[in-house]
């Protein structure tokens, strides 16, 4: 067949150019109009919110008096100006659990030393992803550590003067009430002091990505509370933070610390073994002491 000369008109973005083809050439018009809209350069897609470089999650803070959604707690992400908190795991708390408490079953002796004995508990809120006797195990050794408030005893029944509590955020709220949680902080209640899961996974920005230290000073924070202490502020740019400073808020320019006593030194002879011990009965107890408000951090 002889070659002729064919006339096409293809319309691109912008108008439309006439484009000379043989006849059996026509199998390159795809190509030809895909070219001509390649150099009209992409398409433009939907415009993005003000203020966004990347695809967000929602905002972690409720409002008060807002229910936050049930769902998976997310793990804090990357703040301008702030370190990432590096997450272990990347453990999915839930937002909402079972609402009940399990004893820790089992004790473990205070530290040597002198001073009276505390005696307190651990309760874990059935359906966490966390192994309770390893959360318990992890809380003795930090209120028994020379830096801390006192020489604690672990038992799983009779008087005690606190539960240590660790709980889903939507738990945490309501154990907390009326002081308001929004899903993110930790408290003390009158009578237990309420470890926010959520915060017990992530950490927070200012501890630098040390979960071990933010576990640290939630623990003894919250314990503060329970033996009598109340909140404190920083005393100056790059100092030490007191450990009653809410340092899951803000720093206020002082440096992270998780201890009462940061000047001591610990040893590890009077450090507690993890171990679990037999169930504690008797012993000295601070328990009818007055107990402080509620508070929160």
């Amino acid at each position: 067949m002889r070659p002729s000369t064919v006339l096409i008109v293809v319309l691109v973005a912008g108008g439309c150019v006439a484009v000379p083809l043989v006849a059996t050439g026509l199998m390159d018009l795809p190509s030809i109009a895909g070219k001509r809209a390649a150099s009209a350069g992409p398409a433009a897609g939907p415009p993005e919110p003000a203020g966004s470089d990347q695809a967000k999650t929602p905002n972690e803070a409720t409002a008060p008096g807002q229910a936050k959604p049930p769902g998976q707690a997310k793990p804090p992400g990357h703040v301008k100006g702030q370190h990432r908190v590096k997450v272990a795991n990347m453990v999915k708390v839930p937002y909402a659990a079972s609402g009940r408490y399990d004893v820790v079953g089992g004790g473990a002796p205070a530290r040597s030393g002198g001073g009276g004995v505390v005696r307190y508990l651990v309760e874990v809120e059935r359906g966490l992803p966390f192994d309770a006797h390893r959360f318990a195990a992890e809380v003795h050794r930090t209120l028994n550590d020379p830096r801390g408030w006192a020489r604690f005893q672990r038992v799983d029944g009779g008087p005690v003067r606190v539960r240590v509590a660790l709980s889903s955020p939507s738990l945490t709220d309501r154990q907390c009430l009326p002081l308001r949680t929004g899903g993110d902080l930790s408290c003390w209640n009158g009578s237990r002091s309420v470890i926010n899961a959520r915060r017990w996974a992530y950490g927070v920005p200012q501890y630098r990505g040390d979960l071990d230290a933010y576990r640290r000073y939630v623990i003894s924070h919250e314990v503060g509370h329970a033996m009598g202490h109340g909140h404190s502020s920083c005393p100056g740019p790059g100092r030490l933070a007191p450990v009653m400073v809410q340092q899951s808020k803000t720093l206020d320019g002082c440096r992270p610390n998780p201890w009462p006593h940061p000047a001591r030194e610990p040893s590890r002879a009077e450090e507690p073994s993890p171990a679990e011990a037999p169930s504690a009965s008797g012993g000295p107890s601070l328990s009818k002491e007055p107990r402080p408000a509620r508070d929160r951090r």
